[in-house]
C-alpha cells in the first residue's frame, strides 16, 4: 500500500509542477492558435503574473512536497522496501510529465533554439550573428539575452541543429524536439551512473540512482529548465562508465563530446590522468569519485565568480555525488544546497524581478547553505568521534 502511495504521490507532484510552470510563460509567447488553449494560457498567466503571492505559495507547496518525496524515496531504498523496477518505474513516469512542461525558470532553451535556427533558416553563422540581427523574427518578443553571439561549444551545435531542421520552423514542434534531447539525456544518465554504481558497488546502486535521478533540483533544471548541462553531463556520465570499462579511446572521445557541449567538463581529464597512472594494479574507485566531484565543483565556483550563483550549476557536480552519496559529508550538502537552491526563484516568483533586495535575499540564501551545511557535517563528525571514544571506553 505505502509503495502505490507513493508512486501516485509522485504522480500528483509531478503533475503540479508541470501545471505550475505554465503559469510562468512570457505574456509575448502563444504556445497555441487554438482559442480554447489561449484561454488556459491566460488563466495559467493570471497566476503566474498578477497573483503573486498565490503563485509563491503554489510553488513553495510543490517544491516542499517533491522533495519530501524524494527523502521518503531514499528511505525505503534504504530500507530495502523498493525494487529496481519500481525506482525506473517512478523515474520515467515523472519524466514523461515534466518532459510535458514550460521551461518556467529559465530562457535558455529559446536561446537554444534560435542559435541552431540562425543555420537551419538563416543560413548565418551563429558564431557570428547574434538574435538581434534579424529584427523581423517573432521570437525576439518574448527571448533573452537576445544581444550575445553563441557562447556554446560546436557540439552543441552539431547535435541542435538536425532537430531544428526537423522542425520546419513550426516553434512549438521545435520546443518539444529540445526538450527530447534533453530527456534522453537525462534518462540516458541516470542509466549509465546506475551501471556504474552496479560495477563498483561503492553505494547501494538504487540509492545512488535515486539520489541523481530523483533530485528536485535536478528535474527541475533537466526536464523543466531544460539546460543543456545535463546534455554535457550526459557524456561525462558515459565517458566514466567507459573509463572504468578500460574502454579508453571511447571514454575520451565521449569526454571530448561534453567538453565541446559548454567546456565545463575539462576539469575532469587530470582526473582521468590521475586515475589511470595510479591504477595499475589496483582500482581505487572511491578515490577517483571524491576528485571528480571535486573537480566539477570548480568551475561552478568559477561561473559564480563570472556571474552570479545559478541553480543549474549544481548540474556539474551532483552527478559525481551520487557515486559517494553513502558519504554524509556528501549527502547533506546535496540534500540543503538543492532544497535552498530551488528556492532561489521564490524571490522573483513573488516580486517579478531580480531587483534589491533579490539580490541580497539570494547571497543570503547561499550563505545560508555553506553554513548549515558545514555546521551539520560538523555536528555528526564529532558525535562520531564521540561516540567512538565512549565505545572505546566502554
Amino acid at each position: 500500500m505505502g509503495k502505490k502511495i507513493l508512486f501516485i504521490s509522485w504522480i500528483i507532484a509531478s503533475v503540479i509542477i508541470s501545471l505550475y510552470s505554465f503559469t510562468q510563460v512570457d505574456l509575448s509567447l502563444t504556445l497555441s492558435r487554438l482559442s480554447i488553449w489561449q484561454e488556459i494560457q491566460k488563466f495559467f498567466q493570471y497566476i503566474g503574473y498578477f497573483q503573486r503571492p498565490l503563485s509563491t505559495y503554489i510553488f513553495s507547496f510543490a517544491v516542499i512536497f517533491i522533495f519530501s518525496l524524494f527523502l521518503w524515496t531514499l528511505k525505503l531504498i534504504k530500507l530495502g522496501k523498493l525494487q529496481r523496477r519500481e525506482v525506473w518505474t517512478i523515474i520515467l513516469t515523472v519524466s514523461a510529465i515534466l518532459f510535458l512542461s514550460y521551461n518556467a525558470f529559465s530562457y535558455d532553451l529559446f536561446n537554444y533554439i534560435f542559435d541552431a535556427k540562425i543555420i537551419t533558416y538563416y543560413n548565418q553563422n551563429p558564431y557570428v550573428h547574434k538574435a538581434l540581427d534579424f529584427p523581423g523574427d517573432p521570437m525576439l518578443s518574448f527571448m533573452h539575452w537576445t544581444h550575445r553571439t553563441y557562447p556554446y561549444g560546436p557540439v552543441w551545435l552539431i547535435l541542435t541543429v538536425p532537430f531544428s531542421f526537423i522542425g520546419l520552423n513550426y516553434f512549438l514542434l521545435t520546443f518539444y524536439l529540445f526538450k527530447l534531447l534533453v530527456l534522453s539525456s537525462f534518462i540516458g544518465s541516470a542509466y549509465f551512473i546506475e551501471k556504474v554504481l552496479i560495477k563498483t558497488k561503492s553505494v547501494n546502486p538504487l540509492f545512488g540512482l535515486a539520489f541523481f535521478a530523483l533530485n528536485p533540483l535536478i528535474l527541475t533544471e533537466s526536464l523543466v529548465s531544460a539546460h543543456n548541462d545535463i546534455v554535457m553531463m550526459f557524456f561525462a556520465i558515459l565517458s566514466v562508465y567507459l573509463l572504468l570499462e578500460k574502454k579508453l579511446f571511447y571514454s575520451f572521445l565521449a569526454l571530448a563530446l561534453s567538453i565541446g557541449i559548454k567546456f565545463a567538463t575539462v576539469f575532469l581529464i587530470p582526473v582521468y590522468i590521475y586515475y589511470l597512472l595510479s591504477n595499475r594494479n589496483k582500482e581505487n574507485y572511491k578515490q577517483f569519485f571524491y576528485l571528480s566531484f571535486v573537480s566539477m565543483i570548480i568551475p561552478v565556483i568559477l561561473a559564480c565568480l563570472r556571474t552570479n550563483f545559478q541553480p543549474w550549476y549544481l548540474l556539474y557536480a551532483l552527478p559525481f555525488a551520487a557515486y559517494i552519496s553513502k558519504s554524509y559529508f556528501i549527502f547533506i550538502p546535496v540534500i540543503i544546497f538543492s532544497i535552498l537552491s530551488i528556492f532561489q526563484y521564490a524571490p522573483f516568483i513573488y516580486l517579478g524581478n531580480w531587483d534589491k533586495p533579490v539580490p541580497q535575499v539570494l547571497s543570503f540564501m547561499n550563505i545560508i547553505a555553506i553554513g548549515s551545511s558545514f555546521l551539520t557535517v560538523l555536528i555528526l563528525f564529532l558525535k562520531g568521534v564521540f561516540l567512538k571514544k565512549y565505545v572505546k571506553k566502554s
